[in-house]
């Protein structure tokens, strides 16, 4: 697996990695996003700040570089800084498909992204990621499963999917929702010929969404790789919007809440990589402090609080805005 490179990283940042969802397009829900990208959100101006989060990334010992389909162009600036450095062979890339971009570089679309899980999607969006990272991409992932998706139960996609891992790709998938710990569980007795099929899941775990916990250890416990997306809640636990338990905690740490709210996560023996959804080279630093980060166990405490039901978090989260 691709994930043994990551496992003979010796930089204390070597679990975070690095997300593109917030630059690849000129629309998404982070709070903030407003003041952290300004006007000029042209492909040539999130190109290049892509290419500056990824060079300041890979100089701080970040590994793990993660795209999709759906984030835009995220995976075309990220094939452009990768062609242009063909000497880095320890970055390990993953992306997913599942999704289709529709917004067509606007922060105002109707609809940003358009959902299938059925082979056909998988086949053309396998092609289309082909064509832009090649062999250079280790990790294929579905986007989003849910315990409802077609993804779990399609016999046919499974074994085209085994195909691609019989050739060297590693497959996973990502999880979304209020029902996280069942997606998890049930994509963990996905088989073919009576090896499971998956080698990694990503899923939203954070100081506010920790439902997806228990499921997250067992997926370690069977061999996964886990991958931790969104640990800064779309930027509810960033300083601005940080709610008091966490201020507080980071002010006795005399660092960001970023750094701990992603420290919290990066505790827990399961995590293998914690993403960073940094959008500006200044949010970059800040949020990989969290490997300097030391909590304490009444500080754990206290931000084990902070925990809310999480269809509560993801009826928030649904009604966030595409800045």
């Amino acid at each position: 697996m691709p994930f043994a490179r990551l496992a003979t990283a010796t930089t204390p940042t070597c679990h975070i990695g690095l997300g593109l969802a917030a630059v690849g397009r000129p629309g998404y829900i982070n709070l903030g996003r407003d003041r952290d990208l300004g006007a000029n959100r042209s492909v040539d101006a999130l190109r290049e700040r892509t290419h500056e989060l990824l060079d300041a990334a890979y100089a701080q010992g970040v590994r793990y570089i993660d795209v999709a389909r759906s984030y835009g162009r995220s995976e075309e600036f990220l094939a452009d800084w990768l062609n242009a450095r063909p000497d880095l062979d320890d970055v390990v890339v993953g992306s997913k498909w599942g999704y289709t971009y529709t917004a067509g570089w606007s922060t105002d679309a109707e609809k940003h992204e358009v959902k299938d899980h059925g082979a056909a999607t998988y086949e053309r969006q396998r092609a289309e990621t082909d064509a832009l990272l090649g062999d250079r991409l280790d990790l294929y992932q579905i986007h989003s499963v849910t315990p409802d998706s077609p993804a779990l139960t399609d016999k046919e996609l499974h074994a085209r999917l085994a195909e691609a891992a019989a050739g060297g790709l590693t497959v996973g998938f990502s999880t979304s929702g209020p029902a996280q710990a069942d997606a998890i569980r049930a994509a963990l007795a996905v088989t073919v010929d009576g090896e499971p099929l998956f080698r990694t899941v990503q899923s939203t775990y954070n100081a506010l969404e920790t439902s997806a916990g228990p499921a997250l250890a067992e997926a370690h416990d069977a061999g996964l790789t886990v991958l931790v997306k969104e640990g800064m809640a779309n930027g509810r636990l960033a300083a601005p919007h940080a709610p008091d338990a966490l201020r507080a905690v980071a002010e006795e740490t005399a660092l960001g809440c970023d750094a701990v709210a992603l420290a919290l996560i990066l505790r827990e023996p399961w995590a293998g990589v914690v993403l960073s959804g940094a959008a500006t080279l200044t949010q970059l630093a800040s949020n990989l402090h969290a490997a300097a980060v030391d909590l304490d166990e009444d500080q754990v405490a206290r931000l084990a609080t902070l925990a809310e039901d999480p269809r509560a978090y993801w009826e928030r989260r649904g009604q966030l805005p595409w800045h």
